[in-house]
């Protein structure tokens, strides 16, 4: 039987961590780093992820990588420096998606190419990026993979319906790449956030919206990044090592599954 000291042990595992740039992204590196991680930010912003990172102090490490994760030689380029770097990879944050850009409107009313933008960084993306980290992913000891969805596909939230068609599938694509990468002893599960505020400005949300959202929530204050880097932390540690195949809400109680 194994024993484990009940400690996150992240300390010198490598993680790339998608979107990290900025917002959330840059949370989740921020966390990694400070507990000891090899972390590799990735963003198709390459003066400011390079920035984000150089930032970054801890008894880990940051490098920067740019990566358009909707181009699949862009997802081939990452693999060949994270390999050339670390030689594997333990953790994948499938972090990056079209959100803020969105303009709310009903369904009838986006057209093809919104439709097309946000599927493909929202849902292809993730696949297309695991798919092309997965020969690295197979060579650690205990890897494991966070899509990040949204608890929007629980809200039925509207006039981002092609949002959360794109998150809705990211739950999907979860539940079937833990039972494909298993047999690797790769994990995959979904890091599912409510309404989360950063410094990148939200104009489709008004202070009432977000007034109400806050206010019907159990924990009635807003969520800021710091709020879903702990659990992220968790399931890239050995304590989660029995986790797979789920989708985990970070909502401070504003829905239930």
């Amino acid at each position: 039987m194994t024993t484990r000291t009940g400690t996150h042990s992240l300390e010198g595992k490598v993680v790339v961590v998608t979107g990290a740039a900025q917002g959330i992204g840059a949370g989740y590196a921020r966390r990694l780093v400070a507990e000891g991680c090899r972390v590799v930010l990735a963003d198709r912003n390459a003066d400011a992820v390079h920035a984000t990172a150089a930032s970054l102090t801890g008894p880990g490490k940051a490098t920067a990588a740019v990566l358009d994760v909707a181009d699949p030689g862009s997802g081939a380029e990452l693999a060949a420096f994270v390999g050339e770097e670390h030689g594997r990879l333990d953790g994948l944050i499938n972090n990056a998606a079209v959100f803020s850009t969105i303009t709310r409107k009903p369904f009838w009313e986006i057209t093809s190419e919104e439709w097309d933008q946000v599927i493909t960084v929202n849902l292809k993306g993730p696949w297309l990026v695991t798919s092309a980290l997965l020969p690295l992913l197979r060579r650690s000891e205990s890897a494991s993979v966070i899509n990040v969805g949204s608890d929007a596909v629980l809200m039925g939230r509207s006039g981002y319906l092609h949002y959360v068609a794109s998150k809705g599938g990211v739950q999907g694509m979860t539940y079937s790449m833990a039972h494909e990468l298993g047999q690797f002893g790769i994990r995959v599960n979904t890091l599912s956030p409510g309404p989360v505020y950063t410094e990148i400005a939200r104009t489709t949300v008004s202070p009432e919206q977000k007034r109400a959202m806050t206010d019907a929530q159990a924990l009635q204050r807003a969520a800021e990044p710091d709020d879903m880097v702990g659990l992220a932390a968790f399931l890239l540690s050995d304590d989660s090592a029995y986790i797979t195949g789920q989708t985990i809400s970070v909502n401070g109680g504003l829905i239930h599954r």
